[in-house]
């Protein structure tokens, strides 16, 4: 019953207002930061859980094509007004991907797996759909390496789920992508600007998929 209330009532006015929610955040360096990442997409690119579209306007010229999935139908309105021409919006979860194998260049994940279900189904899946030296680009809140904000975070997870649409504020994401089909290449810790204590520790980074 709660996932449904949550769902009908929380869920459209928390895609409505999402944008505004993090403006501070963007304004104060996360944008910029999306942005230096996003600047080494190229070619046919995958953007998981796009949300409502933040990412859009910092592409680079290299992305070819960029299809875009969403699961959450409230989120993915705000994104279906937004998109480009060219660019395609799928409803679908990162879980079970419906493209065949080995169709992208790059796949993108910005803030997405604090929510996603299964983690660990969800980067088998990119790897699957990625060309055989093909990229997944990731920017996510982590678990705190700081053991006192670990326990906040242990502590908080299940209010701050609720008000986060599932977010996960205490994941160990890079150990994730570690364990996954891909290989981390780059990763750089770093702080989301002007956010709660409990999502601020932020890693990005780049992650291959080793020839087939």
């Amino acid at each position: 019953m709660p996932g449904k209330v949550s769902d009908l009532l929380w869920g459209p006015l928390f895609a409505r207002g999402y944008d505004r929610l993090i403006k501070s955040t963007e304004d104060a360096g996360l944008r910029d930061q999306r942005r230096s990442l996003l600047a080494r997409a190229e070619g046919r690119t995958l953007e998981i859980g796009a949300g409502t579209g933040t990412n859009l306007s910092l592409y680079p010229e290299s992305v070819s094509e960029l299809v875009l999935v969403e699961p959450d139908p409230h989120m993915r309105r705000q994104l279906e007004s937004k998109a480009p021409a060219g660019a395609k919006v799928v409803d679908a979860g990162a879980e079970q991907l419906p493209f065949p194998d080995g169709t992208f260049d790059t796949a993108v994940a910005t803030l997405v797996f604090c929510t996603v279900p299964d983690p660990q189904a969800a980067l088998s899946e990119i790897a699957r759909v990625l060309k055989g030296g093909g990229k997944l680009l990731f920017l996510e809140h982590v678990r705190a390496g700081n053991p006192k904000t670990a326990r906040w975070q242990d502590r908080l997870e299940r209010p701050w789920g609720w008000f986060g649409r599932g977010c996960h504020p205490n994941r160990d994401t890079l150990a994730t992508i570690d364990a996954s089909p891909l290989e981390v290449i780059d990763t750089k810790e770093g702080s989301m600007p002007k956010a709660p204590a409990i999502v601020e520790p932020l890693i990005t980074g780049e992650a291959l998929l080793v020839e087939r």
